[in-house]
C-alpha cells in the first residue's frame, strides 16, 4: 500500500508547479527568517491571506524582532493586532517570544522538539517554522493540506479528528523530499489555497490530477462532521460617554481576554438586561447608573462557537471610577468596534 500511495504524489511535478505559480507573498521572500515565518503563520491561522497582507508588514515594523515583541506592552501589541481577530494568537505569540528570549537567548530554535516546547507552538506551526526557515524534514499540515491529501487518497476519515491529522502528517512525511521539505509543505498549502479549493476545485490545473483518487467526485472529500450551531447569546452593551470619552473595560479572562471593549453582560433567558447592565456599570464606576429604557442600537457578531445578539443601551454613569478612553487609543474587540461604528454619530 505504501508504494501505491507514493506513486500518486509526484513531488517533482508539484514543486515545478509551485515554482511557476506560487503567489508573491512577503513572508516567502528569501532568506527565510524564522521570526518572520512564525509571525506569518500565527496571523494566517483562521484568517484569509488578503487580510494578513494588510497587517504583516506593519506588525513587523512595530516589532521587528523577537526581543521587541517579548518586551512590548500588551496594550500596544493588541492595538497593532486590532482587526485581525482571535486575539489569543497575539498573546500566545508574545508568550512564545518570552520563552525564546529566556531559553534560547533570543534566537528561534531550529530543532522541532525545541519549537514544540514553546508556548502556543502547535505541531503545524512548529513544522512550518522548522521546514520553511531551517529546512528540517517536518510535516506542516493545515486545512489546505488536509483537503489535498483527503482528495488525492479518497480518505473516508473525518478530517476533524486528531487521528486524521496524524495520518496526514505521516502522509506528508512519507512523500516529502528531505532536501526540499519546506517547499513541499508550502506547495501543498498553495495547491489547496488556489487550485484544490473547498468548492469548485480546478482539477484541470492540478499537477497531481493524474494520480488523484477523488477527482471523479471531489465534492465528496474531505469528509467532515457537521459543526454544532453557534450558541446564541443575548448581550447587553453599555454606550456611556463623558466629555468626548467612552467608558471601556479590559477583561483578562474568557472571551475577548486582553482586549478592550464596551462594558457588556450576558443576559440569560428571561433576564433583565437593563438591571444586569446597570449593576455591571455601577461596579466599574462606583456610582449610580441610569440605563435607557430601550436599546439605542442592535448588532450581531459571530464567534467560532457562539453568536452575539447585541443590544446597545445609552447609559449615564455618575461614578468617578472606570476607564474613560478614546476608542482609537486601545485595541477594541471586533464585535464592539463594529457596534461602535454604527453608533459613532450618535455618541459624539
Amino acid at each position: 500500500m505504501a508504494g501505491e500511495a507514493e506513486g500518486r504524489v509526484n513531488a517533482e511535478a508539484l514543486l515545478s508547479w509551485f515554482r511557476e505559480h506560487k503567489r508573491d507573498l512577503p513572508w516567502r521572500r528569501e532568506p527565510r527568517d524564522p521570526y518572520r515565518v512564525w509571525v506569518s503563520e500565527a496571523m494566517l491561522q483562521q484568517t484569509r491571506v488578503e487580510t494578513v497582507l494588510r497587517y504583516y508588514e506593519p506588525f513587523l515594523e512595530a516589532f521587528p524582532d523577537i526581543r521587541s515583541l517579548a518586551e512590548a506592552e500588551e496594550d500596544r501589541l493588541m492595538k497593532v493586532w486590532e482587526g485581525l481577530g482571535y486575539y489569543r494568537r497575539a498573546r500566545l505569540l508574545q508568550a512564545g517570544a518570552h520563552a525564546v528570549v529566556e531559553r534560547h537567548g533570543g534566537r528561534v530554535p531550529g530543532e522541532l522538539a525545541d519549537l514544540l516546547a514553546l508556548p502556543g507552538m502547535g505541531p503545524y506551526t512548529a513544522g512550518a517554522v522548522a521546514s520553511l526557515a531551517f529546512g528540517v524534514a517536518a510535516p506542516a499540515v493545515d486545512g489546505n493540506v488536509l483537503r489535498v491529501a483527503s482528495r488525492l487518497e479518497a480518505w473516508d476519515d473525518d478530517i476533524a479528528l486528531p487521528a486524521t491529522r496524524r495520518k496526514a502528517e505521516a502522509w506528508v512525511a512519507r512523500h516529502q523530499p528531505p532536501h526540499e521539505a519546506g517547499a513541499f509543505n508550502e506547495a501543498l498549502m498553495e495547491l489547496g489555497a488556489t487550485v484544490c479549493t473547498p468548492r469548485s476545485p480546478r482539477c484541470d490545473a492540478c499537477p497531481l490530477a493524474a494520480g488523484c483518487r477523488g477527482r471523479a467526485d471531489p465534492s465528496r472529500y474531505p469528509v467532515k462532521s457537521a459543526k454544532a450551531a453557534p450558541r446564541e447569546m443575548r448581550v447587553a452593551v453599555a454606550l456611556a460617554r463623558r466629555d468626548g470619552l467612552l467608558l471601556l473595560e479590559k477583561r483578562e479572562e474568557g472571551l475577548l481576554a486582553g482586549t478592550w471593549g464596551l462594558p457588556w453582560v450576558e443576559v440569560p433567558p428571561g433576564g433583565d438586561a437593563r438591571a444586569l447592565l446597570r449593576a455591571h456599570v455601577e461596579a466599574l464606576t462606583g456610582g449610580r447608573t441610569r440605563v435607557a429604557e430601550r436599546p439605542e442600537r442592535r448588532g450581531e457578531h459571530a464567534f467560532t462557537h457562539r453568536r452575539w445578539r447585541m443590544e446597545g443601551y445609552a447609559v449615564e454613569a455618575a461614578g468617578s471610577g472606570g476607564s474613560w478612553r478614546r476608542p482609537e487609543e486601545v485595541a477594541l474587540g471586533t464585535a464592539h468596534r463594529r457596534l461602535l461604528e454604527t453608533t459613532q454619530r450618535a455618541l459624539f
